[in-house]
């Protein structure tokens, strides 16, 4: 009898029709989170836009909900605008974008807003409404993702005048959420990020009508990361390969000095001669043997280490204004740390601790951000949660800090997110080490700051008590001498105060 062995029909599915059936790995796993994802989406969208052309940015937000119980969203900011032919790929194609370069930025897999275009398209039914304008006129454009394809589908186009010379974006999106139970996620969302990005004003009105206004602290555009080479010790063997293609004709020595940053000739001579290569081999004659050798010795070499100028931190002054503005503490610490680096990829940490502050529930809570983005969801596997969980207090303080919050930034060109969704850190040993080291240095502060409150504390009690007492001493000592006048105690109060006793 003949065997019949049914053979496995092989196929492929786009990048948008994968995201369509896993929508949760980015963040979209239930109405409730999804309505955060779509409004986090929206605004660091905006954000992004206006710093990139050095506008700050002002932002207004607005959800409510329709007659057939839709999240009806809409974000108008003040940036530069699309260009009008690549609102539809911008919008509307998976991985398209500009943010794929070597420099810190806000997104990283090129998902963002077309994300949340996709899930608004399944949820409602109904296609997003995009509108833009550089000062000139303005255009309007209905949109929708050909989900099997990964291409943008145009439902409509219009062009209208421009009176007002208004310049910005608009994305209006329709969407099943939830926001009764979002809305106290979104709120912090919104709060922290006033502190993360101070420069810029948010205003959003709530379903209930209700506006919530959170004004910009600084009034200077922060310093925009300067995009940047690769690092020799930040590429893998399909970069290498990749690199050294777009490099055909050129001698090895060349190559290494254009490809990559913080490598000069000089530098780059010597490591070739210390990798058997010679500085005048063409590119094109390295077979995969030798790449992978080359490979090998670029991560054994010692490099200088990666240029920090592809990064912006908050800044400490910044990051102490914004916490001290929204959270008034007693007293804050802020420790920016000097540039790092893990796996090839530069890094600055930033860590602040205020104790004493207000609004604040239980002992210590953690407040987490990277690349300027607050981070709300899945705090318990956070590198940062991570690190505050086996934090020795007691090195540092005789008792747990009451009503303290500790801030955790991280800026990197490649921030090590475990899932899609940017809402949780991996914990690579250099990135620990450096947000143990800043919050050590600011828990030392604190540390000092305690100490001085708990000398000043005591100083006047015993003021109080000498000031209560002294008198009535002087006073029986001077009828025991026969004295009929006390001496004069105000100068032994004095000394006291001023702590010289």
């Amino acid at each position: 009898m003949e065997v019949l062995i049914m053979q496995p029909a092989f196929g492929e599915i786009s990048v948008s029709d994968f995201f369509y059936r896993h929508r949760e790995l980015a963040g979209f796993s239930n109405p409730s989170r999804a309505t955060y994802m779509v409004i986090r989406e929206a605004v660091e969208n905006s954000l992004d836009a206006c710093e990139e052309a050095g506008i700050l940015p002002n932002i207004k937000v607005s959800l409510s909900y329709t007659g057939d119980e839709l999240c009806h969203l809409r974000v108008e900011d003040n940036g530069p605008g699309v260009p009008p032919s690549e609102v539809p790929f911008a919008f509307g194609k998976f991985l398209y974008g500009s943010k794929f370069g070597v420099r810190q930025s806000r997104g990283v897999f090129g998902l963002g807003i077309t994300m949340a275009l996709l899930y608004s398209q399944v949820t409602s039914g109904r296609p997003a409404r995009i509108i833009v304008s550089n000062g000139g006129d303005i255009f309007e454009v209905k949109l929708r993702i050909d989900i099997e394809k990964n291409m943008p589908l145009v439902e409509g186009k219009k062009r209208l005048a421009n009176m007002e010379e208004w310049h910005g974006s608009i994305v209006e999106l329709y969407f099943k959420g939830d926001y009764p139970r979002a809305e106290k996620r979104i709120m912090e969302y919104f709060k922290l990020t006033s502190i993360a990005s101070p420069h810029a004003e948010i205003a959003f009105t709530d379903p209930a009508g209700d506006q919530h206004l959170f004004r910009r602290s600084v009034e200077k555009a922060p310093k925009q990361p300067v995009e940047t080479l690769p690092h020799p010790h930040g590429v893998d063997a399909e970069m290498l390969r990749r690199l050294l293609k777009r490099s055909e004709g050129k001698s090895l020595l060349s190559f290494m000095v254009k490809s990559f940053q913080r490598v000069g000739y000089a530098t780059a001579r010597k490591f070739l001669e210390s990798a058997g290569f010679s500085p005048h081999q063409p590119t094109s004659t390295l077979t995969n043997d030798d790449v992978l050798e080359l490979l090998d010795a670029m991560r054994k070499y010692s490099f200088p280490p990666p240029d920090a100028r592809c990064l912006s931190p908050i800044g400490e002054d910044a990051l102490r204004d914004a916490i001290m503005r929204i959270f008034e503490p007693e007293f804050v610490a802020v420790c920016e740390r000097p540039p790092s680096v893990y796996l090839g990829h530069p890094f600055i940490v930033e860590v602040a601790v205020a104790y004493g502050c207000k609004g604040i529930e239980g002992e210590i809570v953690l407040y987490r951000f990277a690349n300027r983005v607050p981070l709300i969801y899945d705090a318990h596997s956070d590198v940062s949660m991570n690190v505050l969980r086996r934090f020795n207090w007691g090195s540092y303080l005789h008792v747990r800090p009451q009503a303290t919050a500790v801030f955790t930034h991280i800026c990197s060109t490649r921030i090590p997110f475990k899932t899609a969704g940017k809402e949780c850190i991996a914990d690579p040993p250099e990135v620990e080490r450096e947000i143990e080291l800043a919050l050590k240095e600011c828990c030392r502060r604190l540390k000092t700051h305690l100490t001085g409150r708990v000398s000043v504390e005591e100083r006047g009690r015993r003021f109080n008590a000498y000031k209560k007492y002294l008198p009535k001493i002087a006073q029986f000592a001077s009828e025991l001498a026969g004295r009929k006048n006390a001496p004069n105690v105000s100068l032994i109060l004095e000394r006291i105060l001023e702590g010289k006793n």
